[in-house]
């Protein structure tokens, strides 16, 4: 299959990263959010890190001018059917995802391929629901996704080996690295590296150590870029819940049982940078922790 058209659903973080990142590569990129202010804002985060990438030298100007007009947005749902690629990136939700599907079925093209960016759910029950689960697959991009160089590729028992070698040529194209997982539940990375971020959270929980003591520790420890509560606040509190939730749910172990403090912050409203705080406060001129 060519791939030259793309669609990709919702404009947060991981969406504005991914249609950025295409759009880049010199794809044709459709992006669809249900709100107009969350299009206007991610196609400005778009110009902004995209002029980042000419300040820095690893983004040309005329590169530039070129992707920002490869991406086209729009409200309608229905336009998406007639790409080559539709790459779903909304909310860590299981129903709001079969809803998405659901509302995109009547237009889609008889060769869409269709992939969900779902970091943890799982993708044969998903593509079980959709009119074409033998073009359906995981497409997991790492945030930021302009700068991370991994994504992994997640076949559910009904995909087909031409839609996995389809997605592998469209990987290399982007210029990153494919990862192939297995459908279990929450794949590779985040079977990893989330209930390592739950037990940081225990380890507060159970006063082994400040939020400052603890990221300082993995930091300068074990050379981590960022310590595991301030990677928690990065990806959202609310994210790193719903996958542990998915683990425990899954795999039925009680090591995968979510720590309780991460549940508190969670209710809430503290679920990282996104809301102003979590394990820190972001309000001010310098994050500082809240225990």
């Amino acid at each position: 299959m060519s791939i030259q058209t793309v669609g990709v659903i919702g404009a947060g973080q991981m969406g504005n990263g991914i249609a950025h990142t295409f759009a880049v590569a010199g794809y044709r990129v459709l992006l669809n959010d249900i709100s107009e202010d969350a299009l206007t804002a991610a196609m400005a985060r778009i110009e902004k890190n995209t002029a980042r990438q000419v300040s820095k030298g690893t983004l040309g100007e005329d590169a530039r001018t070129e992707a920002l007009a490869n991406i086209r947005t729009t409200q309608d749902l229905g336009e998406l059917g007639g790409t080559d690629l539709v790459i779903e990136a909304a909310t860590e939700r299981e129903d709001i995802k079969n809803q998405i599907f659901a509302g995109l079925a009547p237009s889609l093209g008889d060769n869409t391929i269709l992939t969900t960016n779902t970091s943890s759910l799982s993708i044969t029950r998903l593509a079980a629901k959709t009119d074409r689960p033998e073009r359906f697959m995981g497409f997991h991009f790492m945030n930021p996704v302009p700068v991370m160089q991994l994504v992994e590729l997640i076949r559910g028992i009904a995909t087909s080996d031409e839609t996995y070698q389809t997605l592998m040529g469209v990987v290399k194209r982007l210029g990153k690295t494919a990862a192939s997982a297995e459908d279990y539940p929450a794949f590779i990375v985040n079977r990893i590296l989330i209930p390592m971020i739950n037990e940081a959270c225990y380890a507060l929980y159970e006063g082994v150590g400040s939020v400052a003591s603890i990221d300082a520790s993995m930091k300068l420890g074990a050379n981590h870029p960022m310590g595991p509560l301030e990677l928690g606040d990065f990806i959202g509190l609310d994210t790193c819940l719903a996958i542990m939730n998915v683990l425990h749910d899954g795999l039925a172990d009680t090591k995968y049982r979510p720590c309780p403090l991460l549940v508190k912050y969670v209710e809430a409203g503290w679920v990282g940078r996104k809301a102003g705080r979590g394990f820190y406060d972001y309000r001010g001129e310098t994050p500082e922790p809240t225990r």
